[in-house]
């Protein structure tokens, strides 16, 4: 646990990359496997159900250090963070445990799930005693499932790789889909001739970056494929020794949540995998992002919801083809099987991506102003040579996006943030005016600078008329202009309208709250593209 703590300040500690890789491989190459699977799980950013609730955790910290209520609910309200408002409470440590971290995990963690809270308490005040200040931070974090450690999968991904000796794409395919944190996954995971036995185990995705250029600077528009950049859910479709497994990007296994999916691949050859994104479509086509949410989160599917959404598989592109890993092969090879294999399925749920033929970039650019007519985002640009790699890599994929939705609103309520923003406000919600009153529309979280944040707070703390818990409500002063890309009638919110991904564009410094839009303003987008 002592190793583990000290690898958590040394990666806090930095925001340079090879400094926290560096911290990472010096952290594996000592540590034990048990050790070493554990780290892996918590590092690639998988998290323990929450043991307890902050609030215990807070109250428990409070009764031991001897503070009444009231200093309790400004000590939170200044830190704004649960595990380190309890840490800093407490008395000073007596000693300091030098167990592993999965003995800490295996008698001092797990065991938390089974204990009544009189039994949690006792525990808890037990690992407190044996850790210093920085431990007893980091178990508060794992026992209310809220550890977050400031590592990418992809810099864990580099620093496994350069333990084991083995390349990052083999170390990123084996930290894919689900796993344990074991003696025995670890070995695996670092093993240089140890082939992957879970024929449910998908592939790393490749990513695009959004292309921030004139698309004529890529070259020859020959040179590119293009298709239209659809607005669902990205997922894995694996065909393996007669059984189907649909994962998603964020790696959850949804294979029971779309079934005609499923059944359609049930006519695909054993050693299949196929990447693409699934939509909502009917006999029109493609259907509104607002309808699929319909269906996410829903453990059973009625024959009614079945009906009303149905949802196919618009593949992208052929990931291993009989059983042979066909990344490495370009782009056209893939494609051109990938057609002949969904031509021949003939059915509805699996689809192929179409290709966006033009000329010339002013062609493309003439379909991509199509875009919002079509139900998607814009273009995707592949270069046809392109191999299938490994996350986010420039060059070979690119999103060449649509300018959002933009519209000026009123900030009207605040509540901080979490993470490294837990002291400050920073989550906000909008509003957007109706007759004379500021109706709520929207939360954003995202588009300031650090200095524009703290000016934000500023005002917060300065101007607040109420407080309801964590949330302030503040005397209506500042303008934002916010993007968002796409906007539904909605009768769950009290403005009858949803928007999808708004953030924060600019502070309009330069606008009363007089002059910001209306929700009519707003509306009037759904019937206008």
């Amino acid at each position: 646990m002592h190793a583990f703590t000290q690898l958590y300040v040394s990666l806090d500690a930095t925001t340079k990359t090879n400094e926290k890789v560096a911290a990472m491989v010096a952290y594996f190459s000592q540590a034990t496997a048990a050790d070493a699977a554990w780290a892996t799980y918590f590092l690639s950013g998988r998290r323990l159900k929450r043991l307890l609730g902050s609030g215990l955790l807070r109250r428990w910290a409070a009764e031991l250090a001897g503070i009444p209520d009231w200093l309790l609910t400004e000590s939170y309200s200044a830190v704004g963070d649960s595990a380190e408002t309890a840490t800093l409470l407490l008395p000073p440590a007596q000693a300091t445990d030098r167990a592993s971290l999965h003995v800490w995990v295996a008698t001092r963690v797990l065991p938390l799930y089974d204990l009544s809270e009189a039994a949690q308490r006792a525990a808890v005040e037990s690992a407190w005693v044996h850790l210093d200040e920085t431990g007893r931070f980091v178990y508060n974090k794992l026992i209310t499932g809220a550890l977050r450690v400031g590592v990418s999968q992809r810099l864990l991904v580099r620093a496994l790789a350069k333990v084991s000796g083995l390349d990052d794409e083999t170390i990123a395919h084996r930290l894919m889909g689900a796993w344990e944190p074991t003696p025995a996954f670890y070995a695996a995971l670092m093993a240089p001739d140890t082939e992957d036995a879970d024929v449910s185990r998908l592939y790393p995705f490749f990513l695009a970056y959004p292309l921030e250029v004139e698309p004529a600077t890529l070259g020859d528009v020959a040179e590119w494929q293009a298709e239209w950049k659809w607005d669902g859910i990205r997922a894995q479709l694996i065909r393996r020794q007669g059984e189907t497994f649909l994962w998603t990007r964020g790696e959850e296994l949804v294979t029971d949540r779309y079934p005609e999916v499923v059944a359609a691949a049930a006519a695909l050859p054993d050693g299949t995998v196929l990447d693409g994104e699934l939509l909502p479509w009917n006999a029109d086509g493609v259907m509104p992002f607002a309808q699929l949410q319909r269906r996410i989160g829903r453990k059973t599917l009625g024959k009614k919801m079945l009906l009303e959404v149905p949802v196919a598989l618009l593949t992208y592109d052929l990931l291993e083809w009989q059983g042979e890993d066909w990344r490495n092969q370009p782009l056209t090879e893939r494609r051109a099987r990938m057609e002949t294999l969904i031509a021949n399925l003939q059915s509805p749920n699996l689809l192929i991506s179409p290709i966006v033929a033009a000329s010339s970039w002013d062609a493309l650019a003439g379909a991509r102003a199509t875009s919002r007519d079509r139900n998607v985002e814009g273009l995707m640009l592949k270069r046809r040579s392109s191999t299938y790699q490994v996350g986010r890599k420039r060059g070979d994929w690119w999103k060449w996006k649509i300018e959002p939705y933009t519209i000026d609103a009123v900030l009207i309520y605040a509540e901080r943030g979490s993470g490294r923003r837990a002291s400050l406000y920073t989550d906000y919600t909008f509003a957007l005016w109706e007759n004379d009153e500021l109706v709520p529309f929207a939360k954003a979280y995202s588009g300031l600078t650090d200095d524009e944040m703290r000016q934000v707070d500023s005002f917060v703390r300065r101007n607040t008329r109420e407080r309801f818990g964590p949330v302030r409500s503040v005397i209506p002063q500042l303008v934002f202009e916010l993007a968002f890309e796409n906007i539904q009638q909605s009768t769950r919110h009290k403005s009858g309208v949803a928007v999808r991904f708004p953030r924060i564009l600019r502070w309009r410094h330069d606008k009363r709250i007089e002059e910001a839009d209306t929700l009519a303003t707003l509306k009037a987008m759904i019937e206008t593209p």
